[in-house]
């Protein structure tokens, strides 16, 4: 549940509680954070298609009326496409770390390296392509079966993130946390190829010298 209200107003901090029995989470958005549901792809992926699903409770100063004219009118046109092109560049850049502490945890059997390797290739390089493709979530919980959905269940690139959130390898079988790294760094030379033609001048260099380190150590070339 979300508790947006104005900015003159102090909004109460988020905060969980149990109602009858349910479990209800208030999450306070002032007017700031609304803005960001049309103006950051990374945002707008996450809370756009939820707002056009939700209902107004109370309404009194019309934020959310307003918001709701926000979410009839926003088109993900091509300057927008753009933003979202820059900022799935930016994240590329941003997993770089985690991507070397793959290929060291693999190289020393260090399982901290090798778990923080794979958080980034799993949940890290799904949401650059949900930001670079304009894939508007549904949930909380559905960027897996969204993102796997978006590019073909059946695809490479959905076969490697599903190895490497340990759900399957491709013969059904659990995956080892090894076999999960490996299928994540793969993942990460794959997504730096799909989506080669958003990467931003200031970030190719390091994507593909990153990309080209995992292919050179997997023996993928």
């Amino acid at each position: 549940m979300c508790l947006v209200g104005p900015q003159v107003d102090p909004l109460p901090p988020q905060a969980s509680h149990l109602i009858d029995g349910h479990l209800v989470v208030i999450s306070p958005v002032g007017p700031a954070q609304v803005e960001d549901w049309f103006t950051r792809p990374e945002i707008t992926v996450q809370y756009l298609s939820g707002l056009r699903r939700a209902r107004p409770l109370i309404d009194r100063d019309g934020v959310f009326a307003t918001a709701s004219t926000a979410r009839t009118d926003f088109v993900w046109d091509a300057a927008f496409q753009q933003r979202a092109n820059e900022q799935a560049s930016r994240e590329m850049v941003g997993w770089v770390e985690e991507a070397h502490k793959g290929l060291e945890g693999l190289r020393r059997g260090d399982i901290g390296r090798m778990l923080h390797g794979r958080f980034g290739c799993t949940w890290g390089l799904a949401r650059v392509i949900c930001v670079q493709r304009g894939i508007l979530l549904t949930g909380d919980n559905t960027l897996y079966d969204e993102v796997s959905a978006a590019l073909g269940r059946e695809s490479t690139w959905s076969r490697l993130l599903r190895t490497a959130y340990g759900i399957a390898r491709q013969d059904g079988q659990p995956p080892s946390l090894r076999e999960q790294v490996v299928a994540g760094l793969h993942l990460y030379v794959l997504t730096a190829h799909t989506i080669a033609d958003a990467l931003q001048p200031a970030d190719v260099a390091l994507v593909q010298d990153t990309a080209a380190r995992i292919e050179q150590t997997l023996g993928l070339v």
